[in-house]
């Protein structure tokens, strides 16, 4: 229970800081001026659900495979470039906020498929595969659906609140740092591992 616990929040509190300024919660925002909240938030719950799932089998299949020492080293350095992939920033190309405001029968659906496919090879995928190998695949899934959920309501909810202004900047500098601490700390334990 204890190994679930603590993949659960590492996974939760990487990832939230992972989708923070990321294309999908841009795209959470964009959701949010043509449907409803709840809908928004199955479709995205759902889409994350999946390609999270899919991330977590892959991840535990390359922790299975390799040595702990060098995929704390992968992971250290991985993490290290998800901090240099968040400073240089997530935009929405002018196609994509297009589909993001576009209206079909189903509000979950079009939010569903919109992040299924946006989340393909994202930072966040990405992530959650690197801690996969390193932690319970289940906590780790759990977790890190949670985070980007909850990363993508808050987007949602301050957007609303504040006129769609976030401190991009703060946000941006703030994450980049989480993850460069995240992987000199990979790193330093896959040193430490490979003596």
């Amino acid at each position: 229970m204890e190994g679930f616990l603590v993949a659960l929040a590492v996974s939760f509190g990487v990832i939230f800081v992972a989708e923070l300024g990321d294309k999908s919660q841009l795209m959470a925002l964009a959701f949010a001026t043509r449907y409803r909240t709840v809908p928004i938030l199955i479709g995205i719950t759902v889409a994350t659900a999946v390609v999270h799932l899919a991330s977590v089998a892959i991840g535990h299949s390359l922790g299975a495979a390799l040595p702990t020492g060098w995929i704390s080293l992968l992971a250290g350095l991985a993490f290290i470039g998800f901090g240099l992939w968040t400073l240089r920033g997530d935009t929405l190309t002018e196609e994509e906020k297009g589909k993001a405001a576009k209206g079909g029968k189903s509000a979950v659906l079009a939010v569903g498929v919109a992040f299924f496919l946006a989340e393909l090879g994202d930072k966040t995928m990405l992530a959650t595969i690197t801690l996969a190998t390193q932690y319970g695949w289940f906590g780790t899934w759990i977790g890190s659906t949670i985070g980007m959920v909850a990363a993508d309501a808050l987007a949602i909810i301050v957007g609303r609140l504040l006129g769609r202004k976030l401190p991009e900047r703060t946000i941006k500098f703030g994450a980049a740092a989480l993850f460069a601490i995240s992987g000199i700390w990979l790193i330093v334990e896959a040193v430490a591992q490979l003596r």
